[in-house]
């Protein structure tokens, strides 16, 4: 299988030296092509930490994270901000949109950077609207969206360039239970069908069972890990939740 990404031996360390907080404490992993990998754990686990290394928005203390073959940890200037641009997808919690662009034109925007043609972005915008089942919004401005078609206009600007790994940040944290089923099962569209490598955070056992493999990190280690298999979506949740008994604390903070 091929390796896109790989994180070695990566520590993150905040603050300085009369009060020092390690926040990743040796954490090394792989995720191949096509895999569906979700990071679990409690608030202040570091879950969110390594999701924002991986994502090159903070930097690495020690170790290295290796994303399709390049090594972030030694990226720069235009050269980190091009391999950004065109190598990794993001979703974020509060979708990011651009509230006076259509969402044509936001899921448009990654492309018109890369100066493609504009027949072509027309091209692969409406594919991957009709993919998602919002072709029938790009006209609309995000105000005059639900917050399941927002996250879905959000998912669709994270594809549309293709990018070697989709980074997900609690996608489903600001959508009621109806919108967070759709967006999951896109998800696990986007995943089946589109062959994307996703990489998501989440606190949720429910959206963290449409994942094909868990990381359960606690104290910035990898604590636990979790592998679907055969297991039905309903099965592998129940072992998530066992898991997260295991994690102690609270599990309101948790789930």
């Amino acid at each position: 299988m091929e390796k896109i990404l790989e994180v070695k031996n990566i520590e993150k360390y905040y603050g300085n030296k009369s009060n020092l907080t390690k926040a990743i404490d040796n954490i090394s992993f792989n995720v191949e092509k096509g895999e569906f990998v979700g990071i679990m754990g409690a608030s202040g686990s570091g879950k969110t930490t390594l999701l924002n290394c991986i994502s090159t928005i903070d930097k690495v203390t020690a170790g290295h994270i290796i994303i399709n073959g390049e090594d972030i940890t030694k990226l720069k200037g235009n050269k980190l901000n091009k391999f950004r641009r065109e190598e990794l997808g993001f979703i974020f919690q509060d979708f990011n949109l651009l509230d006076t662009l259509t969402a044509y034109e936001n899921i448009a925007l990654a492309l018109t950077i890369q100066k493609v043609n504009p027949k072509e972005i027309n091209k692969k915008v409406n594919n991957v609207a009709e993919k998602l089942g919002i072709k029938d919004t790009l006209k609309k401005y995000p105000y005059q969206l639900s917050g399941g078609q927002k996250q879905r206009v959000a998912s669709s600007r994270a594809i549309i360039t293709n990018p070697k790994l989709v980074l997900a940040d609690e996608p489903t944290g600001a959508l009621d239970s109806k919108s967070a089923r759709q967006l999951l099962e896109n998800f696990e569209y986007l995943n089946n069908e589109l062959k994307a490598t996703i990489l998501m955070v989440t606190h949720d056992a429910f959206t963290a069972s449409y994942a094909n493999r868990i990381l359960f990190i606690k104290d910035g280690k990898v604590f636990n890990e979790l592998i679907k298999g055969n297991d039905t979506r309903k099965q592998f949740f129940e072992k998530i939740i066992e898991v997260q008994t295991l994690l102690g604390g609270d599990l309101n903070d948790v789930i």
